[in-house]
């Protein structure tokens, strides 16, 4: 199996692609600014040489990458929607294009709620997001799931209904060698 990471070098990524070089015979690639001098990936491309990937021979896209963490509170809500909206949208459409069969797409409990009122959240709840970080990445989810309509309709030929699509919303994941917020 291939498997291509985007943000594949931040915490996330990093933890992930040592589970799989772990429990799986799977070949990684890697999607990041830059390239780290040890890691676990077979392959890196950076965000310039999108168009030498060949996306046909991929498997599965986990995209990861994106604006988060602001510590400081310096970005604008600008930067937010650049880069996790137009990003997603444009490995979205990589997908589309490809063999790749599946698409996990890691959003945010933010993009739901920035505290839980009451014992739990589930996904009934209206997305409220408080924060230029949860409303890009809410927006982010709907177009996802507007291209996915748009192939329910007939819209988008370019689907392969073999193509599985997954939008999970983890709340903050830390571990070892975790960054941002939680620090």
């Amino acid at each position: 199996m291939i498997i291509l990471i985007t943000g594949a070098f931040g915490f996330v990524g990093t933890n992930l692609s040592l589970a799989f070089k772990t429990a799986f015979n799977c070949y990684l690639i890697a999607l990041d600014v830059n390239e780290p001098d040890k890691h676990k990936y077979d392959v890196f491309y950076s965000w310039n040489d999108l168009e030498k990937i060949n996306w046909d021979n991929i498997d599965v896209i986990i995209h990861l990458a994106g604006k988060a963490h602001d510590t400081k509170n310096t970005t604008e809500e600008k930067a937010y929607f650049d880069i996790n909206v137009g990003l997603t949208q444009k490995i979205f459409e990589y997908f589309l294009k490809s063999n790749a069969t599946k698409f996990i797409y890691f959003s945010s409990v933010k993009a739901v709620a920035d505290s839980v009122t009451g014992e739990y959240l589930t996904e009934e709840a209206e997305p409220k997001p408080g924060t230029a970080y949860g409303r890009s990445k809410l927006v982010a989810e709907r177009l996802i799931l507007r291209k996915l309509e748009n192939w329910k309709t007939g819209r988008l030929e370019d689907w392969n209904k073999e193509k599985k699509v997954y939008v999970l919303r983890p709340c903050m994941i830390h571990g070892p060698g975790n960054k941002g917020n939680l620090n």
